[in-house]
């Protein structure tokens, strides 16, 4: 028995609302129908307390399946008709509701026993933000199984739609699309319009919990033109992961010939995968590539296996392989706590690797590779490491290096204490056994053990600073065989005083229409170390230290343990700054320092000269970030003597905008070298006034762009180019083009070029060779033209 609700007509905006669970109730003409175990809502006055937002299971953008069953149906129209328990049948903007299901028709017959809903006439369904339009469908509301007749469709994780004969529901994951079309391009109107790339199938299954389409007798077609037909093959609906044949790849290489590549991608695990990646190069042979990558809780790491069985271009075999591997090691012990470990290992078959292999792991196109395993441990104020590091040297008869000595192994140690009683203590002691083939140096192998203590007393205040500060160097040499004058041992001690100190004034003053707070900051840094001879010792690990606003405060002119310099100097240094008062962000920093040496310094390297007593190069640099667009940046080392710079390292950048950036820089270091580098990355259509619509980043700038993108850097001193980038990309909306000439400078009159073209499918895939790598690594801050997003949730098309 029924009851009847008049809607009250005072109120014609509000509808009577009513709910049933496991039942069908009907709303529609103003008229409820409820069953004997409904409930009947009638409109009240509105609350008129402040709203109080809280978190809905009922916004949940997936609904669990354990939810689904509970989940009340809801059904309108104009004009309905119903038998209770059994069929209800309405026509007229027929609507039927249940979760994330909305189903919409002319005509809604739904039969309540088989759960079974049949739309004919304008049917539209949205399941999920997943779109489907025709003339008629059948569909099992619950377990979402059914059909649709020469529907259109469009999918809610990639905006891919497309036209079918028929679909078919699986179930509520899982649809197969019959005699189908599929694309991202965005549909115009009119019955005229055709998408730039199309795919045109037998069949299109989507499965919506693995994020995968695959299509069965298909053809890709891009502007009417069929390029890629294939009996079967498998897609991508979202950025998820899946195993499976990626696209191949091609390139054209003055050294490798034409390069076709067929990567496999196995997704092992949701931390761990790896990717087999074949190649052919039509003058070399076939190529094995392989990479493992792992994530863990406490450890992560990489691995690359690159194998050529025969390669014409050296008659032989070739290898190389590189893994990287960080993480934690539990000791067990609540008192010891966690070891840290890394290990870095790069190896390959020949001298001639990194000429051969311009563009395999960076770690390996390298002359010097470095093979590295790192143990440390820390608790409180101390700290211990354990390294081992064994290098492999790729020799080049025109221009051979002597090889680094290995560190086999090298233990180091250290203590440190803050602020005790003022004062700041740390001891540092390393003991390192260095090792290298004896035919290719000249100085014999050794234990060399270090010691350091340290001792300082900082005075800071709010405008300045003091520290005086004393170190005690000890160092001690055994050696397997006799030096020159006949040591089989040596030990060095030397002791360094330095004094640091500083003042900071401020003031507030407005410059360029914008009030900032300047500073002023004057340094004096005086050291003293008294002269040692060392000409007797060799050196393992000690280099010059680069002349720089961050060496120039220091107190030993060489890096590494074997040489320590006597110095006598001041160091007098000025700089500036100007704070935005507001953000706190550095708008300008000018800075200048000198050194005044009252003693010669008589300790250098091997071969090198002693440094005469007086002043120094003067050090001058800025730095101009007074426009979130441009960015200036430079240093100069000038010889006040010659009237001339020595080292000049001149930079600027213009971004106003995305996809839009130009950066140059000039590095002079006179009588060695002189470059000029230029980057880019600009829409040519702002050359005839049509800058786009700004998107945002990774969503370009409207679809019809050109964009000219490039890295050329150039040797003044040579009167060439050394390395250059150059190419173009399109943007047709749902499809992007790039072509991009890459030229690697490999030695002195040798080069390696390339050229790399590539069709990007937005949101399906990508053919030809990937220039992505190459633009984003040379070309400072390049960006993409489509990012890979997360998927849209259903509320983002909701109905």
């Amino acid at each position: 028995m029924f009851r009847m609700l008049s809607v009250t007509e005072s109120r014609p905006a509000v509808q009577a609302r009513c709910w049933l669970r496991k039942q069908v109730l009907v709303v529609g003409a103003g008229v409820c129908l409820v069953g004997p175990v409904a409930w009947a809502q009638a409109p009240s006055q509105p609350d008129l307390a402040p709203l109080q937002l809280k978190s809905s299971r009922l916004l949940r953008d997936a609904i669990p399946p354990q939810d689904r069953d509970t989940q009340p149906t809801f059904v309108t129209g104009d004009r309905m008709s119903s038998r209770t328990d059994l069929e209800t049948v309405i026509e007229g903007q027929a609507e039927l509701r249940r979760g994330d299901l909305v189903i919409r028709a002319d005509r809604l017959e739904y039969y309540q026993p088989d759960d079974l809903a049949t739309a004919r006439g304008n049917v539209r369904i949205n399941r999920a933000g997943d779109v489907y339009e025709g003339p008629e469908l059948q569909l099992k509301v619950e377990s979402f199984e059914g059909f649709f007749r020469n529907p259109r469709y469009q999918l809610l994780k990639n905006q891919g739609h497309g036209e079918a004969e028929r679909v078919d529901f699986i179930d509520e994951k899982r649809a197969v699309v019959r005699n189908a079309t599929y694309t991202t391009c965005r549909r115009e109107p009119g019955p005229s319009w055709l998408p730039d790339w199309i795919i045109r199938a037998a069949s299109i299954s989507i499965d919506n919990e693995e994020d995968v389409g695959e299509a069965e007798a298909a053809v890709l077609s891009f502007k009417g033109v069929p390029l890629l037909p294939v009996p079967a093959f498998t897609f991508p609906l979202s950025n998820r992961r899946k195993s499976g044949v990626l696209p191949p790849t091609f390139g054209i290489d003055s050294v490798n010939g034409v390069e076709v590549s067929v990567p496999y991608y196995w997704n092992i695990a949701p931390n761990r995968d790896a990717t087999l990646t074949p190649s052919l190069m039509s003058r070399r042979g076939v190529d094995l590539g392989a990479e493992f990558r792992y994530l863990e809780a406490n450890y992560s790491g990489q691995a690359k296996l690159n194998y050529m069985p025969s390669d014409t271009l050296r008659d032989m075999s070739r290898w190389g392989y590189s893994l990287t591997h960080t993480g934690v090691i539990d000791t067990g012990l609540r008192s010891v706590g966690n070891v840290n470990a890394s290990l870095s290992m790069n190896r390959v078959s020949d001298d001639n690797y990194w000429r051969d292999f311009t563009r395999v792991s960076p770690g390996l196109t390298q002359r010097l590779l470095q093979n590295d395993l790192n143990l440390s441990w820390a608790s409180g104020n101390f700290s211990t490491s354990l390294r081992v590091l064994k290098w492999q040297t790729l020799q080049d008869v025109d221009s051979p290096i002597t090889p680094p000595y290995d560190r086999l192994p090298q233990l180091a140690m250290r203590y440190a204490r803050l602020n005790l009683n003022g004062f700041d203590l740390s001891v540092d002691a390393d003991m390192t056994q260095f090792e290298s083939d004896r035919t290719l140096t000249l100085q014999p192998n050794a234990r060399r053990v270090f010691s350091q203590l340290e001792v300082s007393r900082p005075w800071v205040w709010p405008s300045g600073y003091i520290t005086p500060k004393l170190r005690l160097h000890t160092t001690n040499y055994q050696f397997d065989t006799a030096l020159t004058n006949g040591a089989r041992s040596a030990t060095r001690t030397l002791p360094t005083f330095s004094l640091d100190s500083g003042l900071v004034f401020e003031r507030d003053t407005r410059l360029f229409g914008r009030a900032f707070r300047q500073t002023l900051e004057p340094r004096a840094f005086y050291v003293y170390t008294p002269y040692r001879d060392q000409s007797a010792l060799p050196n393992y690990d000690s280099g010059a230290n680069d002349f720089n606003f961050a060496t120039i405060y220091t107190d030993n002119a060489f890096a590494g343990n074997d040489r320590i310099s006597d110095s006598n100097l001041l160091t007098l240094g000025l700089s500036t700054r100007l704070i935005d008062p507001d953000s706190g962000a550095e708008a300008a920093r000018f800075g200048i320092a000198q050194r005044l040496r009252f003693s010669d310094q008589r300790v250098t390297l091997p071969g090198g000269t002693t440094v005469d007593k007086g002043f120094s190069d003067v050090l001058v640099g800025a730095t101009l970030n007074l426009d979130p667009r441009w960015t200036f940046d430079s240093t100069v080392q000038f010889d006040m003597d010659t009237k001339r710079s020595v080292r000049s390292t001149i930079g600027g950048r213009y971004s106003p905008g995305n996809y839009r950036v130009v950066s140059a820089a000039y590095r002079l270091q006179r009588g060695t070298s002189e470059q000029l580098d230029v980057a880019w990355q600009w829409p040519l259509n702002d050359l005839w006034g049509d800058r786009g619509q700004d998107l945002g980043p990774g969503q370009g700038q409207g679809a019809g762009r050109w964009y000219s993108v490039g890295r050329m850097n150039f040797s003044l001193r040579d009167g060439k180019l050394v390395d250059t980038v150059l190419g173009f990309e399109y943007d047709g909306g749902c499809w992007l083009g790039r072509v991009v000439l890459d030229r690697l400078q490999t030695g002195s009159s040798t080069a390696n070029n390339r050229i790399l073209f590539q069709l990007e499918f937005v949101g399906f895939s990508r053919l030809g060779s990937n220039p992505l790598d190459t633009l984003k690594q040379n070309i400072p801050r390049y960006q993409f033209l489509r990012e890979t997003s997360t998927s849209a949730g259903r509320f983002s098309n909701y109905d």
